[in-house]
């Protein structure tokens, strides 16, 4: 194969593995390229320059291919533009020191990580009013408890041996917290109100959901599915409210974007970068994972991916200032009717592949240690 041959079959494959996810298809060999678009993106631009540098273009193919490969790159740079700078932010920053404010911390462990002296120490440096640890066992919860307890007054421990385990501390009065299994008996979420010293209440959903990866799940089903219903609480939700965790879900994909409209929800990043926090041992194959979403009523003060904990992970820190006041300057992207029939398409397939098992929204704790 010639060098010129070769790299057309490197751009038809970059622009194939980018439209790939645009196929509506729950697949797990589909939506994982949901992913890597940062990566595709720079591989068809690669692929273009490299074309020119080495090539003159002669024959119609030769053309029909740089078309090709530049109507791929302008919808892929439509999907990653409102993650740069250059773009709107979504979540207005922070105008006032007098708001009251909560700063949060985010952070998925690695259950089998054993360096905790590492989040130990950032714990302490960053000083979260709310801390969320997910894929967290017991022996998270016990090696952190000498910061936790001492921090913070409230909590809520789900400790798991399945990498699903959900730690949550605060410093604030949890109000009537629940634990819920949405899809999944052994997959926990927290659902809390929190009342900050200011007296005002807010809603809070903590979740960590299924990627779409054969050795967890072969289906986007579950994840799409666990989305959909937390993005209907927060649409429902008397109170403004805040979702975090690791969704196992990029920003720019298609069921994230359909969570933030569902759920009347603003993305902090937009406006601003990336702010990747998976794979940390991996600065090639790098993506955000992790999430904060809020409801217009907050203002962003900071937000920040924190250093390495030896995690698989980087920790997120966020100070937000709850400023109803300008809730009117912000506006998220509305849902259609279209886009709230999907949610429901979404829960309903996620219902007839689990009927029978009884995990449709249920609270509790499920035995063992917690």
């Amino acid at each position: 194969m010639d060098l010129k041959k070769g790299l057309q079959l490197f751009g038809c494959l970059a622009v194939l593995l980018s439209l790939l996810p645009l196929i509506a298809a729950d697949y797990w060999w589909i939506r994982m390229f949901d992913f890597p678009h940062l990566q595709l993106t720079a591989l068809t631009l690669l692929a273009i320059l490299a074309f020119f540098w080495k090539f003159e273009l002669r024959e119609p193919r030769d053309y029909a291919f740089i078309a090709i490969l530049a109507g791929c790159l302008t919808f892929q740079v439509s999907r990653i533009y409102p993650f740069t700078p250059l773009a709107d932010m979504e979540i207005l920053a922070a105008q006032t020191k007098s708001a009251p404010g909560i700063r949060m911390v985010t952070a998925n462990v690695l259950q089998s990580n054993k360096t905790d002296s590492l989040l130990a120490a950032q714990i302490k440096a960053y000083n979260p009013d709310l801390l969320l640890l997910t894929e967290a066992n017991a022996r998270w919860r016990d090696a952190l408890a000498p910061v936790t307890g001492k921090r913070f007054s409230y909590k809520e421990e789900i400790p798991l041996e399945n990498t699903y385990g959900m730690l949550l501390y605060s410093k604030f009065p949890l109000i009537e917290p629940e634990v819920r299994f949405m899809v999944d008996d052994s997959i926990p979420s927290i659902h809390t109100r929190i009342k900050l010293p200011s007296g005002d209440t807010l809603q809070l959903h903590c979740i960590h959901p299924t990627p779409p990866m054969p050795q967890h799940n072969p289906m986007s089903t579950d994840r799409d599915a666990e989305l959909m219903r937390t993005a209907r609480l927060t649409r429902q939700s008397d109170y403004p409210a805040i979702v975090l965790g690791d969704f196992n879900d990029v920003a720019w994909s298609e069921s994230t974007g359909l969570f933030q409209r569902v759920g009347r929800l603003l993305d902090p990043r937009k406006g601003r970068g990336f702010f990747n926090t998976y794979h940390a041992q991996n600065w090639i194959l790098r993506w955000p994972l992790d999430h904060i979403f809020a409801h217009r009523e907050f203002r962003l003060r900071d937000l920040e991916v924190m250093p390495d904990i030896g995690s698989d992970h980087f920790p997120v820190y966020i100070h937000l200032d709850y400023f109803p006041e300008g809730a009117g300057d912000q506006s998220p992207e509305p849902a259609s009717e279209e886009d709230l029939q999907t949610a429901s398409d979404i829960i309903g397939q996620e219902i007839r592949q689990d009927s029978g098992n009884g995990s449709d929204d249920r609270g509790g704790k499920p035995d063992g240690d917690g």
